[in-house]
């Protein structure tokens, strides 16, 4: 899962949930999934040949070989461009060195120091970041959501300006009658209150920079989280126009900021939760200059697909991170593999599988693509690279369905739901659970916004309905312990994530995983064999762009 993107979890009981709608069919019974086979896979995948699979190194080369090689035993064809099996995704990796950043508030400098006052990297392959006295606008969330009747920058022109802009949704600390209150997520965050998005929008106006003003809830992690990279950064190659700059404010030093603006922070972000706001030009400039290392790095996508029978231009579409984080830091044992066990080894053994279970079944009237994507954990790259290049398209890609960390503390009475409300998939998700006697729970802290921090996001942009299987989104009902038991296993596993201890163990029970990859395939098989066609739902914010790739 992506770093920088999940602070451990407050854990929460959460909430049983009913479905979207009541329209579901029922879903097939789900496949009889091997708990010995998906810990075979995982500790192979997890085993020190492998050096934690990080992009561009001979790990990846042993997991795209051991990959193919599976695939090709199991029988399918290979679903990559032009009959390969792999996609080509090529990344652009930075590194800022040490260098100088301030502000200048009325002619008066303002030193900003990496890591204490400000966080920042590039995305840009150059040599050097250099802005001189840039503009500096406040611009509220950074929001324009014309179907919310909202837009915080109401025609300002951020050209070569830097962005200051607030964390999360325009309604997260908005209070009962507050404008705001109720026209995004609430506490719940959509879209909108991601950074990812809040750096592209300013990106496509203009802007040679973004800071945004970090507070931990807003955030949903700590500043430590933040500075966590120390200045490197990657994306896809031939990504679209990006800042020059993007990163974070410190609270402290952004109050400081408009304080010496003559501005209140406080004050301004009330103004901010109100669709009359209008940005605000600060009496100050940004300055920095800042080294930059860059690599490109060649790495790939493993793509394979079962053909469906009478409509085989349609797809339904699994997928899974191949990556992890590679060799760091040693830990007290000495340690420096990061094996990413379940962090997604786990996902992989469960697309494989699947497509074990899917080959020995009649095949179904769709096909079935696997997707198993690189570089995730440095920004959901490899599956982005694919949304930039589909292979197929978005308009005939019924449905995508994405593992990525699931459960190994014991069999549950429950399974999480990760985007309440999205769109019908969780209604044959509830179908499938029945089968299984166990019910669907709410992720536990919706404000965190897992629903955009995983592969499935990429497609979900694209329009295309998804389903993500997340067990760190709240603690489970284990059959032995309940939800006390549940929450013991996520916050062990929590101190494990991204960690040299995300390794295979013979204690990690694979009995919960596979009742979970069961379900993903039932859900899948029912949308193969059916001519159904998955829905956003009306308050969603990617219905639209389905509406637009479907041409209504």
């Amino acid at each position: 899962m992506k770093a920088l993107l999940l602070a451990p979890l407050v854990l929460l009981a959460a909430c049983a949930t009913a479905p979207l709608t009541d329209s579901a069919t029922p879903a097939p019974a789900a496949a009889a999934i091997s708990p010995e086979r998906l810990s075979a896979d995982v500790k192979t995948l997890a085993s020190e040949d492998f050096g934690g699979r990080a992009p561009g190194t001979p790990g990846e080369t042993r997991t795209i070989d051991w990959l193919v090689s599976q695939l090709k035993a199991i029988g399918l064809e290979p679903g990559g461009p032009d009959g390969s099996w792999t996609q080509p995704v090529p990344l652009v990796r930075t590194m800022l060195g040490d260098g100088t950043m301030s502000a200048s508030v009325k002619g008066k400098a303002m030193p900003l120091v990496q890591a204490r006052d400000i966080y920042v990297s590039t995305v840009r392959p150059v040599d050097t970041v250099a802005i001189a006295d840039a503009p500096m606008v406040f611009v509220g969330y950074g929001v324009a959501a014309p179907e919310r009747g909202w837009d915080d920058f109401k025609g300002v022109d951020l050209t070569g300006k830097i962005a200051v802009m607030l964390v999360n949704d325009p309604d997260f600390e908005a209070a009962a009658g507050e404008p705001a209150a109720g026209k995004f997520g609430g506490r719940k965050m959509t879209y909108y209150g991601r950074w990812t998005y809040k750096f592209d929008e300013a990106a496509k106006r203009g802007a040679a920079g973004v800071l945004i003003v970090h507070d931990t809830p807003g955030a949903g992690y700590g500043w430590a989280t933040v500075t966590a990279p120390a200045g490197e950064n990657y994306d896809i190659a031939d990504a679209p126009r990006r800042l020059a700059l993007q990163g974070w404010l410190h609270g402290v030093a952004a109050a400081r900021l408009f304080a010496a603006s003559g501005l209140d922070l406080a004050k301004q972000r009330v103004a901010a939760r109100s669709p009359d706001f209008r940005p605000v030009a600060l009496p100050a400039t940004f300055s920095a200059s800042l080294p930059v290392t860059h690599e490109t790095l060649m790495s790939r996508n493993v793509l394979a697909r079962l053909p469906g029978t009478t409509h085989p231009d349609e797809v339904v579409m699994y997928g899974a991170h191949w990556d992890a984080y590679g060799r760091g830091a040693p830990d007290a044992e000495g340690r420096t593999i990061r094996p990413g066990a379940n962090d997604d080894a786990l996902g992989v053994a469960g697309l494989l599988e699947m497509a074990r279970a899917f080959k020995k079944a009649p095949a179904p009237a769709r096909s079935i693509v696997f997707g198993f994507w690189s570089a995730e954990e440095r920004g959901l790259l490899g599956s982005e690279t694919y949304a930039v290049h589909p292979v197929y398209p978005f308009a005939k890609t019924v449905a995508n369905i994405t593992l990525d960390i699931l459960q190994t503390g014991g069999p549950s009475n429950d399974v999480m739901l990760v985007g309440k409300g999205q769109n019908s998939l969780e209604n044959d998700l509830a179908s499938a659970v029945a089968t299984q006697g166990r019910v669907v729970t709410n992720e536990a802290l919706p404000e965190r916004g897992l629903f955009y921090r995983a592969d499935h996001f990429s497609l979900a942009k694209h329009g295309v309905p998804t389903l993500l299987f997340m067990a760190i989104s709240g603690a489970p009902d284990l059959k032995v312990g309940g939800r006390a038991a549940g929450e013991a296993w996520l916050d062990a596993y929590m101190k494990c994530y991204h960690q040299t201890c995300d390794a295979w163990s013979a204690d990690m029970d694979f009995a919960a995983a596979a009742q979970d990859v069961g379900l993903a395939y039932a859900v899948g098989r029912g949308i193969a064999t059916s001519d159904r066609w998955p829905e956003w739902s009306a308050q969603s914010e990617f219905r639209q762009l389905r509406l637009d790739s479907l041409g209504k």
